[in-house]
């Protein structure tokens, strides 16, 4: 233990940088009604604390089957937190990560359904709203690991919890999605499958 201490007080303040990019988000925008591309950008410090920033665009091209509304958006998202290490060894390949964010997304959204028709005079109104504007501002806590896997790739995964904080309806109501957030409710949950590009001065301190 005296030793693995020892270990740890000589990593460095600044113990390396990464850059990484989400395969989930990405697969959840081609397979299902909405998802995300995400890129993220992370320091290390000391092997334990690191300070994370988060951006993507959310996507979404979504038609109710049962009462034929169109949902359209894709716009950014960002995201600022921290992620720390509490594996027993900073030095270790491996990393177990408890961490936290804050986000927001300020989006423009359309929406479009059938014609509406007035019951009395029969003449009918098209349902078709462009631009309508959104702005959701929410918090994360997350679970994750990460793994070296071959020099400077790492592979990681994480699960999310995600609450609402604020949000800003449009003259029509609720947008059905909002970026990088999920289903416009009160919470959600989520998860990342990453590809990191790690560039770590651990390799100097393993002995």
């Amino acid at each position: 233990a005296a030793a693995a201490l020892a270990a740890e007080k000589r990593v460095p303040l600044w113990a390396g940088v990464s850059v990484s990019a989400d395969l989930c988000g990405a697969v959840m925008a081609a397979c299902t009604p909405y998802g995300q591309y995400e890129a993220a950008a992370r320091l290390n410090l000391r092997g334990r604390y690191f300070p994370v920033f988060e951006t993507g665009i959310g996507v979404s091209d979504h038609r109710n089957e049962t009462t034929d509304l169109h949902y359209h958006v894709r716009a950014p998202y960002f995201r600022a937190g921290l992620d720390y290490n509490v594996a027993k060894h900073v030095n270790d390949a491996g990393r177990i990560f408890v961490g936290a964010r804050y986000a927001f997304s300020t989006f423009n959204y359309d929406v479009d359904g059938p014609d509406l028709t007035d019951p009395y005079y029969g003449t009918t109104q098209p349902f078709r709203y462009e631009g309508l504007r959104g702005t959701n501002h929410w918090a994360e806590v997350l679970f994750g690991l990460e793994a070296k896997v071959w020099g400077v790739v790492r592979l990681g995964w994480s699960v999310r919890y995600k609450l609402r904080i604020y949000n800003k309806e449009s003259a029509l109501g609720n947008p059905w999605y909002v970026p990088g957030y999920g289903k416009n409710d009160t919470h959600a949950l989520g998860g990342t499958f990453q590809v990191i590009v790690d560039i770590s001065t651990f390799d100097k301190h393993r002995k």
